[in-house]
């Protein structure tokens, strides 16, 4: 596991360790008990991690995979990977890892060995876990599952609605510079930041590593299928970014936002639609000499396809 500061002290220190405990107790015999204790009284789950599916199966008969989805993968061991903690929020990547033995949102059960990364933004207040948003990368789940999304019995697609929250880049930058006394934490965060606008340039070191690039499974159809590079701003011209969380500790910065426009270029082989498309993003910096040295970036493409009416084509 590897934490951002492993030195970090008072109030980080109690909400890593609040996060860590509610992650490692789920589906043991204490967890109640725990749950109890750890999520306030107004705890808000504004994101499930399998959003997609569980809304794709909402309102019809199609196997629900029980709490925290133990009922279909009743071995589910988290494997956590990188921990981050800022102000009042704890960051959290972990891996998925289980057997898919029971039926999965109208999956039937495989017998296959499941491995897929999950991030968590979590928001503590007093101690307690206020918070939890949650994206699990649904759509290797289903590659790994060797399923495609289930059909509803009424045949509709259930295409998430477009992110409604966050700021504008130059207004994140403004209000961090407005501290005055900056900390490296802090122009760390400008130039992630500033990764989404034009100001973008020159913010990647000489021999930056991409560990994940954003849309990953889109870019890997694209090479197979022969169609052409993956180019999300030529198939979404007026793409634009808002920024909903930006955390930094030590030499990491991690940034949750929202990318979206107007599908008017083919993206993958899917002709324009002309539809308002937005999913969600996360991203995971490392920087060195205000550079950034390393990038992990998972985007919601799960939910693009979806938007688009294109729910199967990762699973083709």
């Amino acid at each position: 596991m590897n934490h951002a500061d492993k030195n970090r002290t008072g109030e980080l220190a109690r909400n890593v360790a609040v996060a860590l405990r509610f992650k490692h107790t789920q589906g043991r015999p204490e967890m109640p008990q725990v749950e109890k204790e750890v999520l306030a009284s107004n705890y808000d789950r504004a994101r499930g991690g399998n959003l997609h599916l569980a809304n794709n199966a909402r309102d019809t008969d199609l196997v629900h995979p029980g709490l925290y989805l133990r009922k279909a993968l009743p071995d589910r061991v988290d494997v956590i990977e990188r921990v981050i903690a800022d102000g009042d929020r704890v960051g959290l990547l972990f891996r998925v890892t289980a057997t898919h033995t029971g039926g999965f949102f109208g999956v039937p059960a495989s017998g296959k060995r499941i491995n897929v990364y999950e991030v968590a933004f979590l928001r503590f207040a007093n101690g307690q876990l206020v918070e939890g948003w949650f994206m699990m990368d649904e759509a290797e789940l289903l590659q790994q599952m060797g399923a495609k999304l289930p059909a509803r019995p009424d045949g509709r697609i259930i295409a998430p609605p477009l992110p409604d929250q966050g700021e504008e880049v130059d207004a994140v930058i403004k209000c961090i510079e407005a501290r005055g006394h900056l900390s490296p934490q802090d122009r760390n965060k400008i130039i992630a930041a500033a990764s989404r606008s034009a100001r973008a340039g020159g913010s990647r070191a000489p021999g930056h590593h991409h560990l994940r690039r954003g849309f990953q499974h889109l870019r890997d159809y694209c090479k197979a299928r022969g169609t052409g590079a993956f180019d999300l701003d030529a198939a979404i011209a007026d793409r634009h970014d808002k920024i909903e969380v930006l955390m930094a500790e030590g030499d990491e910065v991690w940034m949750r936002f929202s990318t979206g426009g107007t599908h008017r270029g083919e993206l993958c082989g899917i002709a324009p639609t002309g539809r308002r498309v937005g999913v969600h993003v996360a991203a995971i910096m490392k920087f060195a000499d205000g550079k950034v040295i390393e990038s992990w970036i998972f985007a919601d493409e799960f939910a693009l396809l979806l938007q688009l009416g294109q729910p199967h084509i990762l699973a083709a």
